[in-house]
């Protein structure tokens, strides 16, 4: 139980830092601290406890595994998730290059 509070923490901490912060460069961070959050939180969901590793062999149960497929989830996941931190760091040095800050209420200002 401690574990899924202590995600859930993680998500309102990112979650706090897109809605407070004004430097996009934090706001794209505290978007990757929130999708890490939502990552451990699905394979929390899969996590069981004393049980073994999701490969079936002779002589094992496959009720006593950790389920695979939340695993498999974050891996896609994890991996869309590169696209779009990628997408937005692209995105800021563009915005940067055009207004010089990475302020985001100077650059509605300067928006023309």
């Amino acid at each position: 139980m401690t574990l899924y509070v202590l995600c859930f923490a993680l998500f309102l901490v990112g979650l706090y830092g897109i809605l407070t912060k004004r430097d996009l460069v934090k706001i794209i961070l505290s978007s990757g601290i929130m999708g890490y959050a939502c990552n451990m939180m699905l394979v929390l969901f899969g996590y069981r406890r004393e049980a073994s590793y999701p490969i079936l062999e002779k002589g094992r149960e496959a009720a006593a595994m950790v389920d695979p497929l939340p695993q498999a989830m974050v891996l896609t996941a994890i991996v869309i998730e590169l696209g779009i931190i990628s997408l937005l760091a692209a995105l800021a040095v563009r915005l940067f290059q055009k207004y010089r800050t990475y302020d985001i209420t100077k650059i509605r200002r300067l928006s023309g």
